[in-house]
């Protein structure tokens, strides 16, 4: 019996040792969403933008179906900015661009063109899926951004993992 005494109190004491040590790992998982960084591309440059950049950008939060191979249907709301207004407040020419590439962690590339991404309500960087943050791939999510097409009716082109935007 005292045996079993001292190995319940060992784990007792491992089990809140880890916890203690885990800690500032948990913090840095709520934090991932701020220290997010979307790399630009055009002109021969490269910007790096954070979310507190992208968070001063006009919010809108909308309803879309998101539609996964295999899988019915969802009903869902993404909340974000849309990319062409992110490109204003970076001061990005887009007159004589063609086309936008995004691209992502996992290598999904989707090519967009310069007419769709300047529609009004279109392209969103987003952020957000029901109010919760999209998190990273690492976390089981599909952000920390992610590319939603609002004229896009079947989803294919959404690119999840968005960590690169290029316009050409």
């Amino acid at each position: 019996m005292k045996k079993v005494v001292i190995v319940l109190v060992v784990l007792l004491i491992i089990v809140a040792v880890t916890a203690f040590l885990n800690r500032e790992s948990l913090k840095d998982k709520a934090a991932s969403q701020e220290k997010a960084i979307l790399y630009i591309k055009a002109d021969g440059k490269e910007m790096e933008v954070d979310f507190a950049t992208i968070k001063e950008l006009p919010e809108k939060e909308f309803p879309a179906v998101l539609k996964s191979s295999g899988k019915p249907p969802v009903d869902t709301s993404y909340t974000g900015v849309q990319l062409k207004d992110l490109l204003a407040k970076l001061e990005i020419k887009t007159a004589d661009k063609k086309q936008v590439i995004t691209k992502a962690v996992d290598g999904y590339t989707v090519a967009l063109s310069m007419e769709e991404v300047l529609l009004d309500d279109n392209v969103y960087i987003v952020y957000k899926r029901d109010g919760k943050d999209l998190g990273t791939r690492e976390e089981g999510g599909s952000g920390p951004y992610q590319i939603v097409i609002r004229g896009d009716q079947f989803g294919q082109r959404w690119n999840k993992y968005l960590m690169e935007i290029e316009l050409q």
